[in-house]
């Protein structure tokens, strides 16, 4: 046995015998090489070898079978659990001149080096069982061509090496296996839960938000009802306020109980729709395309005015037409019930006619002073209407682009605030046009086309007080006004602080004035009756009139004092409704026809609501 192999540690029963051995045999460590030598044969001394080659750790390690046992090794593998011994030495020699025998290609040198340096790394055997490096013990043997090896000075040659091939040693850890399983068990387990938490939250968090709206549409339902409440009390302590009368006629609080009782009826109002609009002033609906036209001003660099297309239908699309500046401010539009066209009023003095298809203006007529109202010929497309500040009421005629039809002075200089043209008479040939206006001095009554006729009051409008708004009917001839009292001033002065009466002030806004009903017949005008109302002290407030719903129309009209939408029956004036808008005062309310419902449209500060109800 080898001094030198792994078998050589203290404590082994096969060293120890070995020591055994060489005692008995009177040899002593240091005379153990030349005993060696002298078993070999071979008198060569090892100083001719030099000295030992390095050893790569591992390398220097030996194979426990016997030099003889190797070299006359069967070709087939020798296997141990940590080392593979492959071919024997004929293969070895096979494999060596793979790429030099007379059948193979040859090889380019950097082939044959990439190779070789690829085959240096591998471990090796000698044929006495000695391991090295492949690279270190070819420039062993080599120095001398011939060589032996270096631990036990067996001859060996370069073609008796035999290279080695370890196989992979994979250590299983059963306890380790099992604790992964377990790990990734566990990480699945977490994973599904995380998914199930995930989507809960995602249904959380859609809960949530439904709990949130519901919670602000209760708020605003508790707002809304004590409103409500508030309103009832403001009426029932104002019930014996409002019955010093209006001139003998119906008062306020005598239709307190009839309201009541209609509120609910299947004809009643109820609000679709919430829309936000910035800055608008006037609006109109055109029926046939189911549009809104609003006529906004917008502040900000610079204030523009723009007609905005609003779609009923509920994505509720906007389109925006920019105005000219010279327009200025917009007092009065009204949508064509014959084409896509847009009649426009202005301070600017121009009245225009701008077109929805297009979205173009048309026509621009220049007029005398600045127009405060406007309307479209109900028997003729191509008859238009302008009122103006200075009184005045011109007609055009589309078809003549330079000049108005005729220009008819008024009884007064006040600004004409609203013009209705009026259904055909009859009675009156077919070429001759007629008109109502209103004015602060009361109704007025125009007819074109009688070069002799001049514009008459209608009777006992003009001794109501201040004329604020009308409201027309075509269908049925209904007209209401509305009034409030006359501004007394001091004798003293010309001009000086209005001052009110007790019983005719309310608030600073809402004063106590009155909505009086007219009846069309014939030529002429009748007076039907008259209520008391909470009016505007300083606007000058839009009303309008409900067809179709029941089946009397009603008219309808902003509280100043309650802040509400009033609906009342014509023409008792008998209240059936109140509507309360978001917010107050009301600039504008329209009303029209779209297929089987009637919608009433209500424009207050930034917000148009609209309200439905099932046409009878």
């Amino acid at each position: 046995m080898d001094a030198n192999s792994p078998m050589a540690e203290i404590g082994d029963p096969a060293y120890l015998q070995y020591l055994s051995f060489l005692s008995e045999s009177g040899i002593s460590p240091s005379e153990l090489g030349e005993y060696l030598h002298g078993e070999d044969g071979d008198d060569e001394v090892d100083s001719d070898y030099g000295t030992m080659p390095p050893h790569d750790g591992a390398n220097s390690a030996s194979v426990t079978t016997s030099s003889q046992e190797s070299v006359y090794a069967d070709d087939s593998a020798v296997e141990s659990d940590d080392v593979v011994v492959v071919e024997g030495e004929g293969e070895s020699n096979e494999r060596r001149n793979d790429n030099n025998s007379e059948g193979g290609e040859p090889t380019s040198s950097k082939d044959n080096k990439e190779k070789e340096e690829s085959v240096d790394d591998k471990e090796d055997c000698l044929p006495c069982g000695h391991i090295y490096g492949l690279a270190c013990i070819k420039k062993w043997l080599q120095g001398r061509g011939s060589g032996k090896c270096p631990q036990c000075k067996k001859r060996c040659s370069i073609k008796s090496i035999r290279l080695l091939y370890a196989s992979r040693i994979v250590s299983i850890d059963e306890e380790l296996q099992k604790k992964v399983r377990s790990l990734e068990a566990k990480c699945s387990s977490l994973k599904e839960k995380s998914d199930i938490l995930s989507e809960k939250r995602v249904e959380w968090q859609k809960k949530e938000a439904d709990l949130c709206t519901e919670v602000h549409y209760l708020k605003e339902r508790t707002h809304h009802l004590e409103g409500l409440l508030a309103s009832a009390q403001n009426r029932a302590s104002g019930s014996s306020v409002a019955r010093w009368g209006c001139q003998g006629e119906t008062a306020l609080g005598d239709n307190v109980e009839p309201e009541f009782h209609l509120q609910g009826s299947s004809n009643s109002f109820t609000l679709q729709e919430d829309l936000q609009v910035d800055g608008a002033r006037l609006f109109d609906i055109d029926s046939s395309s189911q549009i809104l036209i609003i006529a906004r001003r917008l502040s900000g660099m610079g204030t523009r005015n723009v007609l905005t297309k609003m779609s009923l239908i509920p994505s509720h699309e906007k389109e925006d037409i920019h105005l000219p500046v010279t327009l200025k401010a917009v007092k009065d539009l009204r949508v064509s019930p014959y084409t896509k066209l847009v009649l426009l009023a202005s301070l600017g003095k121009k009245l225009s006619v701008v077109s929805t298809e297009s979205n173009n203006t048309v026509l621009n007529y220049d007029l005398p002073a600045a127009a405060w109202s406007c309307s479209w010929d109900l028997s003729n497309s191509y008859y238009t209407y302008a009122g103006l500040q200075n009184g005045m009421l011109v007609q055009f005629d589309m078809r003549q682009t330079m000049r108005p039809v005729e220009s008819m002075t008024g009884l007064t200089g006040n600004p004409i605030h609203t013009v209705h043209s009026l259904s055909a008479d009859s009675s009156v040939g077919s070429g001759v046009k007629h008109v109502l206006t209103a004015s602060s001095a009361g109704l007025c009554y125009w007819d074109f086309g009688r070069s002799e006729e001049r514009p008459y009051l209608i009777p006992e409008s003009e001794n109501q007080g201040v004329c604020i708004s009308l409201a027309y009917g075509s269908s049925n001839d209904d007209i209401v006004a509305s009034f409030r009292p006359k501004i007394e001033m001091s004798g003293d002065l010309a001009i000086s602080q209005p001052t009110f009466s007790a019983s005719d002030s309310l608030s600073v806004e809402g004063v106590r004035g009155s909505h009086v009903v007219y009846k069309r017949l014939g030529g002429g005008y009748k007076r039907l009756g008259a209520s008391c109302a909470n009016v505007s002290g300083i606007r000058l407030p839009k009303s309008a009139i409900v067809d179709g719903v029941s089946r009397n129309p009603f008219f309808v009209s902003g509280d100043e004092v309650t802040s509400e939408l009033v609906l009342q029956d014509l023409p008792s004036l008998t209240v059936v409704q109140h509507l309360q808008p978001q917010k107050y005062p009301i600039r504008d309310v329209k009303y029209a026809r779209i297929l089987n419902s009637g919608l009433l449209s209500c424009l207050t500060e930034d917000s148009l609501q609209l309200f439905s109800t099932k046409l009878v």
